[in-house]
């Protein structure tokens, strides 16, 4: 248990910590200028990969833009200074970009590589907090990465630099973006797996229940038939549909209740007097998480699918989208 004074003493200072860094990566803003533009420029010619590469924290750090960089339409990847050395320098290539990071500038391992790099050809620009420093002065670009301070009580771990230096990263990563106009969908590409890949890659037409499974009537029904059609389906409501197929409106368990109230003879009430009219419906082209969203947004729990006319395709509710794992 940890004593009451030590509590408070722990909390004041990890909210100290964040506003150190929160005040790092703000910081970072004003500073951000035409070598960041040159990044984004060099990175965009790049006709090979772009490597990124830092040692200790700064190496944790490469490898996460390194990976931000692919999962965002730049391809990219993560070499480790001291083994570049011991033969990894082979991956890089004339026409590739390489990234540095270090937050000192002056990390031997990197500028032990450094005139290899150079003389390979790739182009190099250094993430670093010291402008003046040896990787800078041998750098194409510099981006600015500095703190006026470390998170860290004695000003020694990297915690304040190692977040701006990711922030930097990530902002690179989104500019490039941007400028390559990635879209959602190249974006389920490299992300097949997961609550990502079910996200962005199902569509509803994937998911939806489709001819004999879809609940419906013909406007003119009574609302016997219409009760019937719900028991046979299972999905708690029908369509309700004109000669030529197109939704007119639908009939759910809600509106059931509800006619109960109003009509004391419900064998001889038509389905039209009850259902509602122009309900939500979704195209079977629309991801299955565009489905989620309208679901979520208006509190129901069933999607009628229609075609470009209006054409009553498919039904879908929300134990179709449970069962594909997309919520």
């Amino acid at each position: 248990m940890i004593p009451k004074d030590a509590t408070a003493s722990a909390l004041e200072l990890a909210r100290e910590v964040l506003e150190i860094e929160a005040d790092a990566v703000r910081a970072l803003i004003a500073r951000l200028d035409q070598r960041f533009l040159e990044a984004v420029s060099l990175i965009l010619a790049c006709r090979g990969r772009v490597i990124v590469s830092g040692i200790g924290k700064s190496g944790h750090i490469a490898r996460k833009i390194a990976s931000t960089l692919s999962s965002t339409g730049t391809p990219a990847y993560f070499v480790h200074p001291a083994e570049a050395s011991h033969g990894d320098l082979g991956m890089i290539q004339r026409d590739d970009v390489f990234i540095g990071i270090s937050h000192s500038g002056e990390s031997d391992e990197l500028l032990l590589i450094l005139p290899l790099v150079r003389r390979q050809g790739a182009k190099l620009i250094v993430m670093t907090g010291n402008a003046q420093s040896a990787l800078a002065r041998e750098a194409d670009v510099v981006l600015d990465a500095g703190v006026s301070q470390e998170a860290c009580p004695l000003n020694l771990a990297p915690t304040a630099s190692t977040t701006a230096a990711l922030a930097l990263g990530d902002a690179l990563a989104v500019a490039l973006l941007k400028a390559r106009d990635f879209s959602a969908a190249d974006f389920a590409r490299s992300h097949p797996g997961g609550a990502l890949g079910r996200r962005l890659l199902v569509h509803v037409s994937d998911l939806m229940r489709s001819g004999g499974d879809v609940p419906k009537v013909g406007v003119d029904a009574r609302l016997g038939d219409a009760i019937a059609e719900i028991t046979r389906a299972g999905l708690g409501m029908t369509a309700v549909v004109d000669g030529s197929g197109r939704v007119c409106g639908i009939f759910t368990d809600g509106d059931l209740r509800r006619a109960l109230g109003r009509h004391s003879d419900l064998g001889a009430t038509g389905v039209a007097a009850c259902m509602t009219r122009a309900p939500r419906t979704i195209r079977p082209e629309a991801l299955a998480a565009e489905a989620v969203k309208i679901m979520d947004d208006h509190r129901i729990s069933q999607l009628l699918v229609v075609n470009a006319q209006g054409e009553l395709v498919g039904a879908l509710n929300m134990h179709d989208l449970f069962r594909a794992k997309v919520l």
